[in-house]
């Protein structure tokens, strides 16, 4: 999702500009959009049917801009990357034909995790690291929601906010990107597969011993590259990406969750709100998808639980069939040596207590996986 160069269908247009507090204000007050006219979710729709976000504004944490009415423009809080960018033109073309005049504003946030490109994902303090900015912003009034991949969110909301959407999910599962277009099992003895995930690596491991697991950071695109120009021979990462950004070309395998479990909200957007703007609350109900919504639900349940008892690498996954939702949940060691998992079901509804009683079944038989804080932000991406 970065932005190396490399070409990407239904990328959004447009460079991310700043814009003075004076000059905005000038403007409102002339009656008057951004200095590119905004882009308005209607006829005005480019003819491929994707509609044009209004051109990114860049502001970092701490800067203040003054709220338009929701009613003549909304503003939307996502990273910088073309993939986040994308993800915020997936919402606004589902929210399009519920808003068919409701002009939109791309105001881009600049996250911990983006401003440590090199920084390994687990030695990043925290949970959240991609998203607390963006909610931030959003709590403060400098944009009026924030689209996150949900497995980014941490699964304690800032006070102000709540999960105004969750969109319906696209494929969770984990992919296989080699060089020589090889599937896993097909690789290499010692062969090196680059993954920032403590998840991933595990289960890889867990897999095929024999792999050589190699650090990688960076978007989407600039890990294509590392692999193209040869630091490894082969990636592992979400297949929803590249999908969403028409790269699913470049899929050399889907690891099936018997392999490769996902984690936590693995390829589902949310967009987050604030409590108490309830004409944008109104609005998103449109755009929420409750089958997902009920999966990610138990499945942040499940992670949520077990950050306060376990260290190790997790993943989970939710489906939902006839009114039951299952859940499988895993915990393994970093090293692949130990895995385990938990599968239980209940009715729908019911999410929520099902990702606990997952998450305490794996605690109880967790053993030495089991300590008294999660060691690390990234064990479940």
């Amino acid at each position: 999702d970065g932005g190396d160069g490399r070409p990407g269908g239904g990328a959004v247009r447009g460079e991310a500009v700043r814009e003075s507090e004076g000059s905005a204000r000038r403007r409102r007050q002339a009656g008057k959009g951004p200095a590119d006219g905004g882009t308005r979710l209607g006829p005005e729709a480019p003819a491929e049917g994707r509609p044009a976000l209004a051109r990114p504004v860049s502001v970092t944490a701490g800067s203040a801009t003054r709220r338009d009415e929701m009613t003549q423009r909304l503003r939307i809080g996502t990273r910088g990357s073309r993939l986040s960018l994308r993800q915020t033109q997936i919402f606004v073309e589902t929210l399009r034909p519920y808003a068919p005049d409701l002009a939109v504003e791309t105001v881009v946030i600049h996250s911990a995790g983006d401003r440590a490109p090199s920084v390994p994902l687990e030695q990043l303090e925290g949970i959240g690291f991609f998203a607390k900015e963006l909610e931030a912003a959003v709590a403060a009034g400098r944009c009026d929601l924030a689209v996150h991949s949900a497995k980014d969110l941490p699964t304690t909301l800032h006070p102000a906010l709540c999960l105004g959407a969750v969109l319906r999910r696209a494929d969770p599962r984990d992919v296989l990107v080699s060089r020589d277009n090889l599937p896993l099992d097909r690789l290499p003895l010692g062969a090196r597969i680059a993954t920032s995930s403590l998840r991933r690596a595990a289960q890889l491991r867990a897999c095929r011993p024999d792999l050589v697991i190699v650090p990688i950071r960076g978007n989407i695109d600039t890990r294509l590259a590392k692999l193209d120009r040869g630091d490894a021979d082969a990636l592992c990462l979400a297949g929803a990406g590249l999908v969403r950004m028409e790269w699913a070309g470049r899929v050399s395998e889907w690891l099936e969750p018997d392999i490769m479990l996902p984690a936590p909200a693995q390829g589902a957007l949310v967009v987050e709100a604030r409590r108490d703007d309830a004409e944008v609350r109104t609005l998103l109900r449109a755009v929420d998808d409750p089958p997902t919504r009920e999966a990610v639900t138990a499945e942040r349940a499940f992670v949520a639980r077990l950050g306060s008892g376990c260290r190790a690498p997790a993943a989970a996954l939710a489906t939902l069939d006839g009114g039951r939702v299952t859940l499988e949940g895993l915990v393994a060691s970093e090293d692949g040596r130990v895995v385990r998992r938990q599968r239980a079901a209940a009715p729908a509804g019911a999410a929520g207590w099902l990702g606990l009683t997952v998450a305490d079944r794996l605690l109880a038989h967790a053993g030495d996986l089991a300590v008294a804080a999660p060691r690390s932000a990234a064990r479940g991406r």
